[in-house]
Formats: structure tokens, sequence, C-alpha cells
């Protein structure tokens, strides 16, 4: 198994641990704001075999309480699993970053007791999916079975939003709530061009703008912040 990248140390990217970031390539989107283009789109990446994940992992017991797990979208790699039932025999917690196109391997690795914690990405409103995720004629069934399963709280969990001004109005987030009504806790990101897009010419709402929306959603779904501003 191949990973793209490694942060060895982080306080942000897992709630409530210390962990190690993890970064594998690949990607069945072409979100246009995704900051990690070099991750989903190019081959060349620096490259770490699971062999020297785990050896650094071990190391770094006792310093650190989990993994995070992203891409690129992790679940498209065959190997994910028996790489994660590794690590929970270390003893360490793990977090998943997904999109959400991989309902039953999510569901497996939840029901098998390998995964402390998921973030899932949702892009947009129904409506507005294809453009946000780059893909005509998208079919959000996939993604629909995620949030449903998710919504069932058979894992710590949340859903997160990063908003562009140029794909994303206060109608399209309202919407994209609506539909994950009773969620547990939902974030909405700021938009950060980070030099690294797959698409052109996009930019972050204002702060006042995002705070009304935050207004609004939190009608909806209570336990939702901002990050990013």
């Amino acid at each position: 198994m191949i990973f793209n990248g490694l942060q060895k140390m982080t306080l942000l990217d897992f709630p409530g641990k210390v962990a190690a970031t993890l970064f594998i390539g690949g990607c069945n989107f072409r979100c246009p704001f995704c900051h990690n283009a070099g991750l989903v789109i190019r081959d060349e990446r620096e490259e770490f075999d699971d062999s020297e994940v785990l050896s650094y992992l071990s190391k770094r017991k006792g310093l650190i309480d989990g993994v995070c797990i992203t891409g690129g979208e992790p679940l498209l790699c065959p190997e994910l699993k028996d790489f994660i039932i590794k690590v929970k025999a270390m003893g360490l917690a793990v977090k998943l970053d997904t999109n959400g196109s991989f309902p039953e391997k999510l569901k497996d690795l939840v029901e098998n007791g390998l995964l402390d914690y998921v973030a899932m990405d949702i892009k947009s409103s129904v409506e507005n999916y294809s453009k946000a995720v780059g893909i005509e004629n998208f079919n959000t069934e996939k993604i629909e079975q995620s949030i449903d399963f998710l919504l069932e709280n058979k894992v710590d969990y949340e859903f997160r939003t990063t908003v562009v001004k140029e794909l994303h109005t206060a109608q399209d987030i309202k919407a994209l709530a609506k539909r994950i009504k009773g969620a547990k806790r939902y974030f909405l990101q700021n938009f950060v061009d980070s030099g690294d897009l797959i698409g052109k010419n996009l930019s972050a709402h204002s702060k006042e703008t995002l705070e009304q929306m935050l207004i609004e959603v939190k009608e909806i779904i209570p336990e939702t912040a901002i990050r990013g501003v």
C-alpha cells in the first residue's frame, strides 16, 4: 500500500486527539476547489509504503493517540482495511476523511469497529452536486446512502462543506443542511486557495456572508460552526 504524504503530528485533523495524518493519492471526483490537486490528478508524488508508515507509528506510540487517513479518496484503496486493522492493533484511534461515494466500504469499516471518527465532505446541494464535484450528470445515490448511514450514529462523525463563492449560494447551503438535518455536527469551511487547485478563478465568500449562512443553518442543525475564518 502506498501513501503520498505524511504529516507527523497534528492537533487539528482529529478532534480531541494528537494524530499523524496520512495522505492517499487518487480520487474519483474532480472538485474544482480541491486544494490537493497534486494528490488527485498528478503523478509526481512522494511515496511511502505501509511498512515505513507502520514503523513510524510504532515509534510514536505514546506521543500520538490516533491516525487521520485522508486523500484524495482513501476508500479507493483496496488495501485500506488491512492497513487499518494493523493500526488499530497498535491501540491507535482511526479517523477517515471521505467524500461518501463508497457507502458499502464505509459501512464495513464502521461495523467491524475499525473507525473511531468519520469526516464526510458534502460538496453541495443535490441539485448542484455535479458542478461541485466536476462530473456531469453525477448521481448522488451513493452520497445519500453514506449520509443516511452516518445519521444512524453508529460512529462518531462530522459533515463538512467547503464553501466557494462561485459554486455555493446561501440557498445551496440551506438545502444541504435540510438534507442532513439531525446531524451530530456540521462545519462550513471557508474556501482557501492553496495554489494547488484543480479549477481556476475561485474565491471565498466574505466573513459576513458565511456568518449569515451560519445563522440560517444553525436553525436546522444547532451544532454547526465555521472553520477557516
